[in-house]
């Protein structure tokens, strides 16, 4: 744990309500600035904030939100500063490149046991093979007289 844990829990309950009280007084010279300055709608509304500060004390909110900042950079300076911290990241980053190939794997039916590789050649839910065109461009041999069929009205027909 860092050196600087437990500051904002060691505060006194009267200096968190010094510092909502200066808060607060800081907050009624704006309202009144803001009453002269630009009329009583604008006025309301700063008084609004100024009352925050109060009610964040009387709550315990106030407390709250000092433990929050504190424990937030805590952590970001423990992130950036700490080796264990990078150790991790890369180990998560190893982790992911890992998952990546082995789904690479997978889908091109490597290092799979009891699975034939997938092939360029699927087949069908009738169980026909499909004919793949080969790097030439030639016209793949039809395997199916049903396609053979389809083929030759397609011909006649200027489509293929």
């Amino acid at each position: 744990m860092s050196h600087y844990a437990g500051h904002v829990g060691s505060i006194d309950s009267a200096t968190w309500f010094a510092l909502a009280l200066v808060l607060t007084l800081v907050g009624l010279g704006g309202t009144v600035l803001a009453f002269r300055r630009r009329g009583p709608a604008s006025g309301v509304r700063v008084f609004a904030w100024t009352l925050l500060p109060g009610a964040a004390y009387l709550t315990g909110t106030l407390k709250l939100l000092g433990s929050i900042l504190e424990d937030v950079s805590n952590w970001a300076a423990r992130l950036v500063f700490s080796p264990t911290v990078w150790l991790g990241i890369v180990v998560a980053g190893v982790s992911a490149a890992l998952f990546a190939t082995a789904s690479f794997m997978r889908r091109r039916g490597l290092g799979t046991k009891g699975r034939p590789a997938r092939t360029s050649v699927g087949s069908d839910e009738s169980g026909s093979r499909r004919a793949v065109a080969s790097k030439t461009g030639r016209q793949p041999a039809v395997q199916d007289e049903d396609l053979a069929d389809i083929e030759a009205i397609l011909k006649k027909h200027g489509i293929s």
